[in-house]
């Protein structure tokens, strides 16, 4: 990918599982170049969650222009074919000011969407979608899962991996259409061509990932995050609106509603993180173009961040990249190939 050729990438990606130091890197990035921070969490699209997600300041923002904040209220969804279809124009405009665009975030689906553009799938009945998803956001993660697995089983592996919306999901399409999720993505693809980014996976050993996890949980609650939630179920949000139902969030309504005490949430918002940190590690690892580059997360943000704006500029980014996530150990690993 040289800047330059009519090869050169559109955006700067940065992509990794949570806590592994993405939102410090992308502030340190744009110290050295000029970006505007497009964010690739699925989270923080949502309005009134804010410690939870682990979304920048206000004061932040003012620094360094931030977009796909704030876009929806907790009880709306948001798709991967809408963040791109925002993400896409974001991107256009940025370059139009001659901005680079950073995509920053662990929502890997997002990224793909990008890269390999969504196939078309069909509209669906809102009044029976709506009934279908309020019996399903009732049941436990994994017998959602086993629906899918007799549904779609082609799809089974990847929408455990995307977490409950996306199995939700590849429910919803077979029963509500008659075809699988599977299916309606081998149709022919969309008349848009996909865009080509630089991508840098961030990569942790695991326990320093889990290190990392655990502190951050503890942070987030001190800095008030159930009293968030809080805030947000007395305004009315349901425990199974699409904002409420992601880590974390859903362990806190369980203690607002008389569930175990703080401590032991604590511990359950951690295993859970945990958990989805696994999701995404995996999904990384098999999903992510070829091309893409893995940098030692636990680099310091400064000498990161000189690396990565030196991988954009062109130094030593002559050949083809290659990811080798669970192999870099506590020195990571790059290779060219």
């Amino acid at each position: 990918m040289r800047t330059g050729t009519d090869s050169a990438p559109h955006f700067l990606a940065m992509v990794g599982p949570t806590a592994s130091g993405k939102t410090a890197l992308s502030l340190e990035v744009g110290r050295r170049l000029a970006v505007e921070v497009i964010s690739m969490d699925s989270r923080q699209v949502y309005r009134g969650m804010d410690v939870g997600t682990g979304k920048v300041s206000l004061r932040e923002r003012a620094l360094l222009p931030h977009h796909g904040l704030d876009l929806r209220d907790p009880d709306e969804r948001y798709s991967a074919g809408q963040f791109v279809r925002d993400a896409r124009g974001w991107i256009r405009d940025i370059r139009g000011r001659g901005r680079v665009p950073l995509l920053v975030g662990g929502t890997g689906f997002f990224l793909r969407a990008l890269v390999q553009p969504l196939f078309p799938e069909p509209e669906l009945d809102r009044e029976r979608l709506e009934r279908l998803r309020t019996l399903l956001n009732r049941l436990p993660a994994e017998e959602v899962h086993a629906y899918v697995k007799v549904l779609d089983p082609a799809r089974a592996a990847e929408a455990w991996q995307g977490g409950r919306q996306r199995m939700t999901r590849a429910v919803e399409v077979p029963l509500l259409t008659g075809r699988t999720l599977s299916w309606w993505h081998a149709e022919p693809g969309p008349d848009v061509e996909p865009l080509r980014g630089l991508i840098v996976l961030l990569h942790l050993p695991r326990e320093d990932l889990y290190e990392r996890i655990n502190r951050r949980v503890g942070r987030m609650l001190e800095a008030g995050w159930v009293e968030e939630v809080e805030l947000l179920l007395e305004e009315g949000y349901r425990p199974e609106d699409p904002g409420l139902t992601g880590a974390g969030y859903r362990e806190i309504v369980g203690f607002l509603q008389g569930g175990p005490g703080l401590d032991a949430t604590a511990d359950e918002i951690r295993c859970s993180h945990r958990r989805y940190a696994r999701r995404q590690v995996t999904w990384f690892r098999h999903q992510l173009p070829a091309g893409t580059l893995a940098l030692d997360g636990t680099m310091a943000p400064e000498s990161l961040s000189r690396r990565v704006v030196d991988i954009w500029r062109g130094a030593g980014a002559a050949g083809r990249w290659r990811a080798e996530p669970g192999q870099g150990g506590s020195k990571g690993r790059e290779e060219v190939q």
